[in-house]
């Protein structure tokens, strides 16, 4: 039988959630945590905030945003795999944060009212969901009226010759990567796949739009190696 993108994908994270952080690190050059931290001094998150962090993870994001929404907000981190949530939890625990809650589900069909949050945010993941613009959607629905939807993910680099050597990279060092270090190779060989299949910058802001984002701009990192899109939603008039 033929798995579906969906099955796909949560077998590949259930697998690789031990050696998630670690490779995200050895295969970014432990870049995507500065590309993080660049994308939240972009955000300028306002203390006593609400936020949901889709596709959370092992949970780094969500913890990011719990320290910056302070003691008076709090912090949703949902995600389809129990393993990375496993990991995610033994980070919370760990955290001095107690504004935190994670929690197993879908982000094609989120369980939140309309208008539930301040921030959304999706980091690395809207690239594995099975539909783009369903996904889009549902954080529309979930954000209140002016709020801010951000996702930082892969991307395609534009310069002549970067572009070539990214792509090579990740489709024949990565999966090798993933083999040698964490035992992996049709994991991290799938996680290339759906890199290079994810839209371009402009392409993936022309999308926000159709769903429905104002004001929607990005941020390319490390020459276009990844990218940060920001997007309000509209404000009730």
């Amino acid at each position: 039988m033929i798995e579906t993108k969906e099955e796909k994908v949560h077998n590949v994270f259930e697998k690789i959630s031990p050696s998630y952080d670690r490779m995200n690190s050895l295969i970014s050059f432990h870049l995507h945590a500065k590309w993080r931290q660049t994308t939240m001094d972009f955000m300028r998150v306002k203390a006593g905030s609400s936020a949901l962090d889709v596709c959370c993870g092992t949970a780094d994001w969500t913890l990011a945003m719990a320290e910056a929404v302070g003691v008076e907000g709090s912090v949703i981190g949902l995600d389809f795999s129990e393993n990375m949530l496993a990991v995610g939890q033994e980070k919370v625990l760990d955290s001095p944060y107690s504004n935190i809650t994670l929690m197993h589900g879908n982000a094609m069909e989120l369980p939140f009212a309309d208008d539930s949050f301040d921030y959304v945010t999706i980091g690395f993941g809207l690239r594995n969901v099975p539909d783009y613009m369903t996904v889009l959607r549902e954080m529309y629905r979930v954000l209140k009226p002016g709020g801010l939807l951000t996702c930082l993910d892969t991307s395609t680099p534009t310069i002549p010759g970067y572009n070539q050597l990214f792509f090579f990279y990740f489709r024949h060092m990565m999966p090798l990567m993933g083999k040698l270090f964490a035992k992996s190779y049709e994991e991290y060989a799938w996680l290339e796949e759906s890199t290079r299949s994810f839209p371009g910058m402009k392409k993936l802001a022309d999308m926000f739009q159709d769903a429905g984002f104002d004001h929607v701009r990005y941020v390319p990192h490390s020459g276009g190696a990844s990218a940060t899109h920001f997007g309000y939603k509209k404000k009730e008039q």
